[in-house]
């Protein structure tokens, strides 16, 4: 392999761990916000179409979706630089950062088997996250 494709594996691989990192924190932001924004609406949700324009019009709430919509945007630039078969597996890191911080910042009761689920996940990610993110050939620019 000569030096060049080397540089170019190598920037890849740096801009894939980077917009995966943006991608979870996104997600993992945006999640929170609708969750916290949508205990604090004043009323459980009806089928009234009005009472969900009203929540979504909620600053934390509103944030939240702008914050979810970025993490899709994001999830699409992921996407073009490496495999489904990567990218899904390894953003499920994201359920377990959603666990943590429904524990942490919305004091959630988590259980023992959410707990027991969320390290499978982990697991499951963290042997996915040891492979190569693109089994494909790098694509000309």
């Amino acid at each position: 392999m000569n030096a060049s494709v080397a540089a170019t594996k190598a920037s890849t691989s740096t801009r894939v761990y980077a917009v995966l990192i943006l991608f979870i924190a996104l997600r993992a932001v945006g999640n929170l916000l609708l969750a916290w924004g949508m205990k604090h609406v004043p009323q459980i949700m009806p089928a009234d179409p009005v009472s969900y324009l009203r929540a979504i019009f909620d600053p934390i709430v509103a944030i939240g979706v702008l914050a979810l919509v970025l993490a899709l945007l994001t999830r699409l630039a992921l996407l073009s630089l490496a495999d489904l078969s990567y990218v899904l597996p390894v953003t499920a890191i994201g359920y377990v950062i959603a666990a943590f911080l429904g524990k942490t910042v919305l004091h959630e009761t988590v259980s023992s088997q959410r707990w027991l689920g969320t390290a499978l996940i982990f697991a499951g990610a963290a042997l996915v996250g040891s492979t190569a993110h693109s089994t494909t050939s790098v694509k000309p620019e």
